[in-house]
Parts: structure tokens; sequence; C-alpha cells
């Protein structure tokens, strides 16, 4: 715990001061914790620290993980795994958070998962910063009309976008066009207002891009696991 606790400041304190840097208040930003192939027994420990939203992406995991914890009250958990229109049921009633709705095929299986009278589920929409289609994420020319198809959805609520920063580029310019195509969905849903981006090793540079949820796993966790 210790050891957890440490690593915990030490990342909220470079949280803090990057935000600073940017001219922006740390308050503003959401830190989720990625708990991927870890124990249920670290999201207790991570509560007893003060954390209240965590992340997974993988579904058995995730819903496995959100029963185990089920009695801590005020915790909010964040898929930002891709998802399969047939895990639609369980993501929705495992989530708080959907970060990665690429397509209308799975806002409407997300949708068409909703019981009776359950509230909106917060969502994100992916977008695939690179020219490689085979990578998650909607296409940014695509955005807006996923937008708009999400938004009519009586059961979704779109907050924002997400993305992952490619592998060959600089995460700043990245970031920077993730800023600008946030924008196109403020256009069709103006408090859509989220921005999911950042990860351990880009965390800074998605904060100066106006990111307000940020994913980091084990600079906090400390190494994963092997999968089970």
């Amino acid at each position: 715990m210790g050891d957890l606790r440490s690593r915990l400041a030490a990342i909220d304190e470079r949280i803090a001061d990057a935000a600073r840097a940017a001219g922006r208040d740390p308050s503003e930003l959401t830190r989720i914790v990625v708990t991927k192939f870890h124990p249920a027994s670290l999201v207790q420990e991570l509560y007893e620290l003060g954390v209240r939203d965590v992340g997974e992406n993988r579904q058995q995991e995730f819903s496995r993980k959100v029963v185990e914890t089920g009695e801590l009250a005020g915790l909010r958990w964040h898929f930002i795994g891709q998802a399969q229109t047939n895990k639609a049921r369980a993501i929705r009633a495992a989530a708080s958070v959907v970060h990665s709705l690429d397509r209308a095929r799975l806002a409407d299986a997300l949708d068409a998962a909703a019981e009776p009278g359950e509230p909106a589920l917060d969502v994100l929409l992916q977008v695939n910063l690179t020219a490689d289609p085979g990578r998650g994420g909607v296409a940014p020319a695509e955005l807006e009309a996923l937008a708009a198809h999400a938004a009519a959805l009586p059961s979704l609520r779109v907050r924002g976008v997400m993305a992952v920063a490619p592998l060959d580029e600089p995460p700043a310019p990245a970031f920077a066009r993730l800023n600008a195509l946030a924008g196109v969905v403020r256009a069709v849903v103006p408090d859509a207002d989220w921005i999911s981006a950042g990860m351990t090793a880009d965390f800074p540079e998605a904060i100066a891009a106006g990111a307000t949820h940020l994913r980091i796993g084990s600079a906090i966790t400390g190494p994963r696991p092997e999968p089970g």
C-alpha cells in the first residue's frame, strides 16, 4: 500500500504540474486508474487511497471486477477497450462511462441494451488519429455523423471524444487534432466537452491540448501481472 500511495501521489503531482504549465486548473482533470490484469483487491486499495475513477479494457475482467467491488460506494467504472456489439448488455450493466464508442452499430447495441428506466449511459466517441483503418476509432471524416447518430439515441449521453496517440508521430500534434475534432462533436452536442486522452507516456501533452480525462495504468498500479 505504501508503494501504491507513493506512485499515486507522484503521478498526481506530475498531473498538477502539467496542468499549471498549460495554464489550467488541476481540479478540471479526471485521473482514471487503469487496473488491467490486476486483482480486484488492488481496486480496493486504490479506493482506500481516495481513487474513485478506474478503468478496464476487457469486458470479462471488467464485469467481474465491478461485481467484486460492488460494495465500494461512489466508484466509477470506465470501459476503455474495444467493444463488441454482442457484449453491449454486459458492458452497459457494468460501466459508468464507455470511452470507446466508434460505430453506429455499437451505439445501437448499447441503446438497445438499456433496461426500462435506466439512466442514460455516458459515452465518448473514439477517434482514430492514424491512417490505419485497423486501429480502433471512427475516421475523423465520419465523426460528425456518428455524433449525430449517437446523440439521437434516447439512452445514450454523448460526452465528448477519446483517442490514443499514434505510435509513429509525436503526441502533441495528434492531440491537437483531437482537440479540433472535439469541436466537431460540440457542434452537434454543445455540452459534449470531455476529451479522454493521455496515458503514462504522454499525459502532459494531452493536458496541454485540452484533455479532461487521463488514463494512467502501470505508473500507478505497478507492473501488470501476466493476463489470466
